[in-house]
């Protein structure tokens, strides 16, 4: 299904303001939907003076009308004569009659979407930049509640906001959605005074739980809450912003162990503020789940850090104890040794600086390539190592044996192609969406074709490929013209989350 832009865009008739002003929209949609008990349609205009439907949300709070998305579809005939009419006049337009849908009786009610120009001017555009539709079922006949009035009460005020170019505001800080107040979850309706006019049971219920006893309808929000918070030290200081009205921000409110989440939404008459609605949805659960998070995350940091601090005190004792040897073969054995545990601690270096745990094999890389130069001075050899292509992201799992393998690989053809000679290695990566392929090559003297050799890096090699990451491995050998490695692995990850 085509995004909201893309479909903007390919309508013909909007600019990048009026794609930017259309997202901020579609992030209350939801909103919008509950509310006002409807399905909600935003439609654009396109080139040859019709509508294409570009979002469209279905209310939690009773059932929808349409199963099926609009999304992409071109506005039904039976409705093209009210959305243009709203278009054309910048007005809302009701529906004279019921409007049947698939022998149900429907409202419609067509709303200008109008976009601000700047955050401190009044100005809007000339002509609206799409047209929203309310589609409300007429077939569950009933009395409404009093929460239902009020619901649909603060959607008019929501729809009169948006054709007057006052809703979404342009002044609302952006911010994570996640927890964000939803209007099941709790609504508070302030006068512009501040004070209560209405509260649903899931608000109080949210108040009761923090420690007020009273009712919230009548009182000052901003009291209220002061009385919740007075014992704290510290305190959002968007926070009489919020309980009052007066800002479009949201904040958290904290008593007794439990947090609830606020968000305001002033509401406006042409510019000037006559009330707010207020969001309330109590978060405790989900903040103990970040706070366990963001334990988690610096316990593993720590981890990373501590292995990696530990196998680089390995790494010293190996060198030390590598130049105290009598002997060539436990000097080379256990510089080889050291080598090897370095380049998995440069893998936890890198994971214990991030917040999860992959890692840009790209920066691993180059740290591992540093210890080629130590390699290539105890063999009179000069290096040139030569890196193209990417390997991008990798998850741990991944970096740690690829790290130790590509390790093997270069060692090997510094130390038996580029011995006592100066060459270049390269190493060419080539990463697509299900495998990352992997060559190195270099301009050494080779060894006879067909023949592989059997030491100890080529069976760790041969292990961490094929055993642990399931790839496949091939020796090209070419006598006088150097080796050429080329590994492949399958990114079955990148398909599994």
């Amino acid at each position: 299904m085509p995004t909201l832009s893309e479909l903007v865009v390919a309508s013909g008739r909007s600019t990048a303001a009026d794609v930017e002003w259309l997202h901020l929209l579609v992030g209350d949609w939801q909103l919008l939907a509950d509310l006002a008990f409807a399905d909600i349609v935003l439609w654009v205009p396109t080139d040859d003076n019709s509508f294409v439907a570009v979002a469209h949300a279905r209310p939690s709070s009773s059932a929808t009308l349409f199963y099926r998305d609009f999304v992409g579809q071109r506005i039904k005939s039976e409705w093209r004569a009210l959305v243009t009419e709203a278009f054309e006049t910048a007005r809302i337009v009701d529906s004279s009659a019921p409007d049947w849908f698939e022998e149900t009786p429907t409202r419609v009610r067509a709303v200008p979407v109008q976009r601000r120009i700047s955050p401190s001017a009044l100005e809007v555009t000339n002509v609206p930049v799409a047209v929203l539709t309310r589609h409300t079922n007429l077939s569950e006949a009933r009395t409404p509640s009093r929460q239902e009035l009020t619901f649909n009460a603060c959607a008019d005020e929501l729809f009169r906001m948006i054709a007057a170019g006052d809703f979404p505001d342009l002044g609302a800080p952006t911010g994570p959605r996640r927890g964000a107040p939803r209007a099941s979850d709790g609504l508070i309706r302030l006068d512009v005074d501040g004070v209560t006019t209405f509260a649903s049971p899931n608000a109080l219920s949210a108040f009761n739980r923090m420690g007020f006893t009273g009712e919230l309808e009548g009182e000052s929000l901003a009291e209220v809450t002061a009385a919740l918070v007075q014992a704290q030290h510290t305190v959002d200081e968007s926070l009489p912003l919020v309980v009052t009205g007066r800002a479009p921000w949201r904040t958290d409110i904290e008593s007794r162990g439990v947090t609830v989440s606020l968000r305001a939404i002033p509401i406006r008459d042409h510019g000037e503020r006559k009330g707010a609605i207020v969001l309330s949805r109590d978060v405790t659960e989900l903040r103990h789940q970040e706070q366990e998070l963001i334990t988690k995350d610096a316990t593993i940091r720590e981890i990373h850090h501590r292995v990696k601090n530990n196998l680089q005190t390995v790494a010293s004792l190996l060198r030390i104890q590598a130049r105290r040897s009598r002997t060539d073969e436990a000097r080379d054995a256990l510089i080889q040794a050291m080598r090897r545990v370095a380049a998995i601690a440069v893998v936890h270096d890198t994971l214990s600086e991030g917040l999860n745990q992959n890692v840009d094999f790209d920066a691993v890389f180059e740290r591992v390539l540093l210890l080629v130069a130590e390699v290539a001075s105890t063999h009179n050899t000069r290096v040139h190592p030569q890196k193209s292509g990417t390997f991008g992201v990798l998850p741990s799992t991944y970096a740690t044996p690829l790290a130790l393998a590509l390790t093997e690989l270069v060692t090997n053809a510094v130390e038996h192609g580029l011995a006592g000679r100066e060459g270049t290695v390269e190493i060419l990566a080539n990463r697509r969406k299900a495998k990352l392929t992997v060559v190195v090559r270099d301009n050494g003297g080779g060894l006879p074709e067909g023949k592989v050799g059997s030491g100890l890096g080529t069976q760790i090699v041969r292990t961490l490929i094929q055993g642990e990451l399931g790839g496949v491995i091939d020796w090209h050998t070419m006598v006088g013209s150097g080796t050429e490695v080329t590994i492949e692995i399958p990114l079955r990850w990148m398909q599994t989350t």
